[in-house]
């Protein structure tokens, strides 16, 4: 059981946990979980100041647009942390990146082409959390918006 797992429960998610081993390529995960690149949703944390986070998901065969999500978020600069930045802010090491169960609920971006039944990281390597879109993002919080391309 992970951390995001046992956010999942919490948040009252109906889920299903895929294992497979470690994986090189978002395609190598998708294949692994049994779906398609653009419902693997990759989770990245963005910098918009010191002590400022937000997690941005977005689906497999997109990236993020970084004009669009500036403009959203009202600021002129947005980066992505270190990878130690990135443990410290969430409690994960990059390619384990989820929202779920982070050690900080840094409000959550997700591009709006994230709907149906999708795939999350769950948390550890190889582990993923196959979930509703529309559930997991209301159950977030999330702001939905057109930021990727």
């Amino acid at each position: 059981m992970t951390k995001a797992i046992e956010a999942a429960d919490q948040l009252g998610l109906s889920y299903e946990v895929t294992r497979h081993g470690r994986v090189n390529s978002l395609e190598e995960a998708a294949a692994a979980r049994g779906i398609e690149p653009a419902d693997l949703i990759k989770t990245i944390v963005v910098r918009l100041s010191d002590d400022d986070y937000r997690f941005v998901l977005v689906p497999g065969d997109r990236e993020i647009a970084w004009p669009k999500l500036r403009a959203l978020l009202e600021v002129n600069r947005i980066s992505m942390p270190d990878k130690d930045t990135a443990f410290a802010v969430t409690g994960y090491v990059r390619g384990t990146i989820t929202p779920l169960g982070s050690t900080h609920a840094w409000p959550v971006v997700a591009d709006e082409r994230i709907t149906g039944t999708i795939s999350i990281g769950g948390g550890d390597h190889g582990v993923g959390i196959t979930v509703i879109a529309e559930d997991l993002l209301k159950a977030l919080s999330a702001t939905v918006a057109d930021v990727t391309e």
